[in-house]
């Protein structure tokens, strides 16, 4: 397996909110102890519940978000300990980035043609007669018509504008490309055609790719690995098809029962108990309030990391049934 070009190494974010009065302030735990490897040629899928702590692992993944503990590695280097100037250069051109709205993540003023020259521009790729031939090749990879690049983005559709996101994101060439909720905006006729293009630049340009989402059969159908989220923290994390034929931790198990499949009947679990939150953590496992294994030991620490080969959870009372569960 190849080395990791970015790897968070028990990446720590806690965020400072005021709530009940300017004098009363909360930390809030938007990252827990994360420990992920992100490859190229290979699609991580991070899913989980609303503010679990999906697009906080992206941010720091991509260097948007300076974590407050442990580290972040380029290319096995501690990225915050990188001179601002190399960061920049070699860490910013490596990594690229598509969000969730391309409608409020592209400048509304600007053609495209200067949307996707500007990362050109500023890292000064190239003579000019270069860039504008780089970018009516990055159309053509998005699988966009050229006239386009006159065009602004009010004047395109919502896939268009999302195909013009991911060509943006990949006018560096990078080796990692973070795409986080790329299709929830999109209409459901555009998802399956975004979905089967950013499967296919991961193939024919050897991409890494961190793809976020809360929707666990849009991941199926485009990761390799898969890493659950759950009140901050990764709880599972695994083969893709390994997970989630066989899940360990009962909050994996939860999410695939959630997921309608026309070709396995599944059980659905409804979870009850106090929904905690990310200002008060519960004490061990974060998902022991909702879960319906949970024993006086869950409440001492958080659980180690049980295994089966590259497979791993953190539950004391793991699955043991491993028939199909989607």
């Amino acid at each position: 397996m190849s080395e990791a070009t970015v790897e968070l190494d028990r990446v720590h974010v806690v965020h400072t909110a005021r709530t009940g009065g300017l004098l009363r302030k909360d930390h809030v735990h938007a990252l827990t102890d994360a420990r992920i490897r992100i490859r190229r040629g290979e699609v991580l899928g991070v899913v989980g519940e609303s503010g679990c702590g999906k697009s906080t692992l992206a941010r720091s993944a991509i260097g948007l978000q300076r974590p407050t503990g442990g580290t972040v590695r380029f290319r096995g280097e501690d990225l915050w300990a990188m001179p601002a100037r190399r960061r920049r250069q070699e860490f910013g051109s490596s990594v690229g980035v598509v969000f969730q709205d391309p409608s409020t993540a592209l400048n509304p003023r600007l053609s495209v043609r200067r949307i996707l020259r500007d990362p050109l521009d500023v890292h000064h790729r190239g003579k000019r007669a270069w860039r504008e031939e780089r970018v009516d090749l990055l159309l053509d990879l998005v699988g966009l018509p050229g006239h386009v690049a006159d065009a602004v983005p009010a004047q395109l559709s919502g896939g268009q504008r999302q195909r013009v996101a991911i060509a943006r994101a990949l006018a560096l060439e990078p080796e990692i490309v973070v795409a986080d909720e790329p299709t929830s905006a999109l209409d459901v006729s555009v998802r399956a055609q975004v979905l089967n293009l950013l499967a296919d630049l991961k193939t024919r340009l050897d991409l890494g790719m961190v793809f976020v989402s809360h929707d666990i059969q849009t991941v199926r159908h485009i990761a390799d690995r898969i890493a659950v989220m759950y009140l901050g923290r990764v709880v599972e994390e695994g083969p893709m098809e390994q997970v989630a034929t066989a899940p360990r931790h009962p909050y994996t198990r939860a999410l695939f029962s959630a997921t309608p499949s026309l070709l396995h009947r599944s059980e659905r679990i409804i979870l009850d108990g106090r929904v905690p939150t990310a200002t008060a953590p519960p004490s061990g496992c974060p998902f022991r309030t909702r879960c319906w294994k949970a024993a006086d030991d869950c409440a001492e620490a958080f659980p180690r990391a049980g295994s089966d080969g590259d497979h791993t959870w953190n539950c004391l009372h793991p699955e043991t049934d491993t028939r199909s569960t989607v």
